[in-house]
């Protein structure tokens, strides 16, 4: 009796073992998602929720968060540039990515120095002022801004930042003369819009949802393509008719060039299956971003000719970071 237990118990530890080299085995591989922003920034939060929902998967590899913030995001891509082209390493990129390099910060090029993985996902830019503000639209700003030129001040976090560019894309398609304060972040330039010291923000829109919610910020205009649901009232900037300008914020995953195809396309099927996964989607929409999942070849096009827009109104409104 004894004997046939111990058999039986052999017999369930076998099966278990093959179930574990199979069905429920875990790669024994680890990639790294280098991220050039701070510990709980809005490109950290999507990395650490992509990388839990890849490693629920079978056979999936184990997901680690490096962040390497400095430099207007320069110092985690130069890093990532530097690593191995063997798909264990991997960068979050947004649009400071292909902003730097037309404002000669960093020693990567957008086209050559990466291989595009995917395009994860995309949030809006909303101008915003107080809720209780006499600014109900758009047009009563720039009436104010004309009326009292150099006296209403705008702000955004960073200078050359893709929220200074849509600053100075309304500044000089309305022909306004504001004054431009940066800050080292959106959420304080919405403590300083608070506190009555700028007028308007050009913010990231997860950073002041629960406001607009309330009703404690109101939005004015986005620079998206078209009206975001959860913004309906508030115009694109494109429908004002000031200018045709369409840009949200985009965060994708980049490999360092030279990568293998093959291993490109395990990334593209590991990071473009996560995002289809429907447990993801409310995590996704509480952050305020919206899934995208443009992968390979087109998301590498869509970075280029991104690089070239921006490198266009750099120039051509003279922006520069000291």
């Amino acid at each position: 009796m004894i004997l046939q237990q111990l058999k039986g118990a052999c017999w369930l530890a076998l099966a278990f073992a093959l179930l574990g080299t199979s069905a429920w085995a875990q790669s024994s591989r680890t990639i790294k998602i280098v991220v050039p922003y701070t510990p709980a920034s809005g490109p950290d939060i999507l990395s650490r929720m992509m990388g839990d929902q890849i490693g629920r998967t079978k056979d999936a590899p184990t997901i680690v968060v490096e962040n390497r913030p400095g430099a207007g995001t320069v110092l985690g891509t130069e890093a990532a540039a530097r690593g191995a082209p063997d798909g264990n390493t991997v960068l979050l990129v947004a649009n400071s990515f292909v902003i730097n390099p037309a404002l000669k910060r960093g020693n990567y090029d957008v086209a050559t120095s990466f291989e595009p993985v995917c395009n994860l996902a995309a949030t809006p830019m909303v101008l915003v002022v107080q809720g209780s503000s006499p600014y109900k639209t758009l047009n009563d700003l720039i009436a104010a801004a004309k009326a009292k030129p150099g006296q209403v001040v705008f702000a955004s976090g960073g200078p050359g930042s893709s929220l200074h560019v849509a600053i100075e894309v309304l500044k000089r398609a309305a022909a306004i003369d504001i004054t431009y304060v940066p800050y080292g972040g959106t959420a304080p330039a919405i403590n300083a819009l608070m506190g009555g010291h700028v007028s308007a923000v050009w913010a990231d829109y997860p950073t002041v949802v629960s406001q607009l919610q309330s009703g404690t910020l109101r939005g004015l205009v986005t620079a998206s393509e078209k009206r975001v649901p959860t913004l309906a009232d508030v115009p694109t900037l494109t429908e004002t008719g000031l200018a045709r300008y369409n840009a949200d914020i985009f965060y994708g995953i980049v490999a360092p060039a030279k990568t293998p195809a093959d291993e490109l396309a395990k990334l593209s099927d590991w990071f473009g299956s996560a995002l289809k996964v429907p447990e993801l989607q409310p995590k996704l929409a509480q952050q305020g971003l919206f899934p995208v999942g443009l992968c390979g070849a087109p998301f590498g096009e869509f970075m280029r000719r991104t690089a070239d827009d921006y490198a266009r109104i750099i120039r051509e409104a003279n922006i520069k970071v000291e």
